[in-house]
C-alpha cells in the first residue's frame, strides 16, 4: 500500500496535519515512537489554547485531537522512525520493525527538552518539574521555585516566573551567566530572584511532589539542601532529527521551511517545533500542521497532474 502522506510525529502539530489530511480524503498514517501528545501531555494545564475558558488538560487535548484524526481516517501506529529515503516516485519511510511507502512526508517529530539526568529527575516529571514557566507558572504562585540553567531562556522564564511566584533561586554551572546584559538587568530589578553559580542540582527530593533538591558547588564540592516547590529546567532542547537527512537542517538541527512548511525536498514538509521558528506554543503546532498538510495536498495533486 502506498500512502498519500505520512506524518511522523504525533504531538499537536502531528495530530493537527492528520486531521487536515484525513479529512481531505487523504490516505494518512502517522508514526509516533512513544504516545501522542508530545511535550504537552506533561503539562498539568493549558489555558491559552483558544476555546477552553478553564484551561484543558495537556493529555486531554492530546486525546481530542488524536481522536478527531482517527474520526476522519486517519491511521496510527507506534513505532520509530530510523530512515527517510526518496526518489522521483516515491519515498520510503523505514522503521523498526517495517516500512511504509509515501507519496509525501510531513516531519513533526517535534523536540526533547535536555534533562539533567540526576537522581530523581524521572520521577517528578509533571509533579514539580517543568520545562515551561509560560505554561506552568500559576500553579508555583507564592511558592519558592528553582530554575536551572543561565541561558537566555532561563532568565526570560525566571522574569517571567516572577510575577507568580515567592522566591527563584537559579542554578548556573558557570561564574556567570550566559543570557543577553539586557535580560539580565531586568532580572536584577526583581528582588525575588537569586542566583548561584558554580553549582548543579545533584539529586531531587520527595514523595509525591517535589520537596526539596540537594544542589553542589562544582568549585569547593559542598552540598547544599534548598527546600522548594518546582524546579524549572531550562538547559536546552534537543529536535528530534536524527533520522533526517542534514540538507534540510540548519547548524542547530532544526527543520530549515518555507512559510508553507516546504523543505527543499520536494514532497517532504515540516511543521511544529522541530522546524525553525520563533514561538514554540501548542497554537502555533496546530497551525503549522494545518498549512503542512494543505502543502502536502497541493504537492500531491500537482504530482498528479504532471504524471498525465
Amino acid at each position: 500500500m502506498i500512502y498519500d502522506v505520512i506524518i511522523i510525529g504525533g504531538g499537536p502539530a502531528g495530530l493537527s496535519a492528520a486531521i487536515y489530511a484525513s479529512r481531505a480524503r487523504l490516505k494518512t498514517l502517522l508514526i509516533e515512537k512513544n504516545g501522542c501528545g508530545g511535550q504537552m501531555i506533561v503539562t498539568n494545564l493549558i489555558e491559552n489554547y483558544p476555546g477552553f475558558n478553564n484551561g484543558i488538560k495537556g493529555f486531554d487535548l492530546a486525546v481530542k485531537l488524536k481522536t478527531q484524526a482517527k474520526k476522519f481516517g486517519a491511521k496510527i501506529v507506534y513505532d520509530e522512525v530510523t530512515d527517510i529515503k526518496t526518489n522521483l516516485t516515491k519515498k520510503v519511510i523505514t522503521v523498526n520493525s517495517t516500512y511504509y511507502e509515501t507519496k509525501s512526508i510531513i516531519i513533526a517529530a517535534g523536540m526533547s527538552a535536555k534533562k539533567m539526568n540526576i537522581p530523581g529527575e524521572a520521577n517528578f516529571i509533571g509533579k514539580g518539574i517543568s520545562f515551561c514557566a509560560i505554561c506552568d507558572a500559576p500553579f508555583y504562585r507564592d511558592k519558592d521555585v528553582l530554575i536551572v540553567g543561565g541561558g537566555d531562556s532561563a532568565i526570560q522564564e525566571a522574569i517571567h516566573l516572577s510575577k507568580f511566584v515567592k522566591n527563584i533561586t537559579i542554578v548556573h554551572r558557570r561564574n556567570e551567566l550566559k543570557a543577553s546584559k539586557i535580560l539580565q538587568e531586568r532580572m536584577a530589578s526583581n528582588l525575588n530572584i537569586s542566583v548561584l553559580y558554580d553549582s548543579v542540582p545533584k539529586k531531587i527530593c520527595g514523595k509525591d511532589i517535589v520537596e526539596k533538591v540537594i544542589v553542589t558547588n562544582i568549585k569547593t564540592n559542598e552540598d547544599k539542601e534548598l527546600k522548594v516547590n518546582g524546579i524549572f529546567v531550562f538547559i536546552g532542547l534537543i529536535p528530534n532529527t536524527l533520522f533526517i537527512s542534514n540538507t534540510v537542517l540548519d547548524a542547530a538541527g532544526y527543520v530549515l521551511t518555507d512559510e508553507n512548511m516546504r523543505t527543499a525536498i520536494h514532497g517532504i514538509f515540516a511543521c511544529g517545533d522541530i522546524r525553525k521558528k520563533q514561538l514554540r506554543q501548542v497554537i502555533t503546532a496546530t497551525s503549522d500542521g494545518a498549512q503542512a498538510a494543505v502543502s502536502a495536498q497541493q504537492y500531491i495533486e500537482n504530482q498528479a497532474t504532471a504524471n498525465h
